[in-house]
């Protein structure tokens, strides 16, 4: 699938201040950019910096007063869906370096505070047929509700208040996970049916095939994104490691305007935003 992405952001900053972008979709497995431009207002300072587990870039700028950035790209997502039915878990003591941080709890998502729920409700399964009752379960007990979340909200939060939005949902399906011995971590970024665009947010599980190969695979509990439908920005524990935009000193946001498009076939397109 080819996706088409616009994304708008206006703030302004009281006085010299340090902003910490992640915006941009990631040259990464799965994905490869067609295109991608990158505009800002003046600024003292701008630098590309590799982001977590070397996916995509951060981007440092130095600026003051009102400030704007308008970030265009076309991406091709080449991931396919693997049923989760079909995937296995391995044993703690035989995952890869890169998957073992995704098993230990974070700031927004305490795992090991779920482990006595995941034990009682998913103790009959194993690996990705576990995963995909977690999903499920986050599906039918949750509601999405814009609005009721904010910084501040950790999965214990939204798991007690049955609440939230993609964010919310991902945060609790990584819970599951991690405290089921699976590894889980958070991915933003572009999805061409979610609905209102915004930054979307997934969880990604670490699994196996029926070969043995290990690999990160998509789990949305939204429903609203799919691994052939998703261009991944930044991936990390939590939401703390992939906002798009941190602030050291004063910045109010002003405007955040997302646009993604389907691309099905050259000149012809399906606005899938609102």
């Amino acid at each position: 699938m080819h996706l088409s992405i616009a994304t708008h952001l206006a703030w302004h900053c009281e006085g010299p201040t340090d902003i910490l972008l992640q915006i941009e979709a990631a040259a990464s497995t799965g994905q490869r950019l067609l295109s991608s431009a990158l505009e800002s207002t003046p600024t003292g300072h701008f630098a590309r910096v590799p982001a977590q587990d070397g996916i995509g870039e951060r981007i440092w700028l130095h600026q003051e007063g009102d400030c704007t950035v308008t970030y265009r790209a076309d991406v091709e997502v080449l991931r396919r869906d693997k049923p989760l039915e079909a995937l296995a878990a391995l044993p703690p003591h035989r995952l890869p370096g890169e998957a073992v941080p995704y098993l230990m709890d974070s700031h927004y998502c305490p795992a090991s505070r779920f482990s006595p729920f995941v034990d009682e409700e998913f103790a009959a399964l194993e690996g990705g047929p576990k995963v995909a009752a977690m999903q499920a379960w986050i599906a039918a007990h949750y509601r999405y509700v814009p609005g009721t979340s904010d910084a501040s909200t950790t999965a214990i939060d939204s798991f007690v208040e049955r609440r939230g939005v993609c964010r919310d949902y991902a945060h609790t399906l990584i819970c599951f996970a991690r405290a089921a011995a699976i590894p889980a971590r958070f991915s933003s970024g572009y999805g061409a049916k979610v609905k209102p665009q915004d930054f979307h947010a997934v969880a990604e599980v670490w699994l196996i095939d029926a070969e043995g190969t290990g690999a990160w695979h998509l789990v949305d509990a939204t429903g609203m994104a799919d691994a052939g439908s998703f261009a991944r920005i930044a991936v990390g524990r939590d939401a703390g490691d992939t906002s798009f935009l941190t602030s050291y000193g004063n910045a109010q946001l002003r405007h955040l305007g997302i646009e993604v498009r389907e691309i099905r076939s050259p000149g012809t397109s399906v606005n899938q935003g609102s």
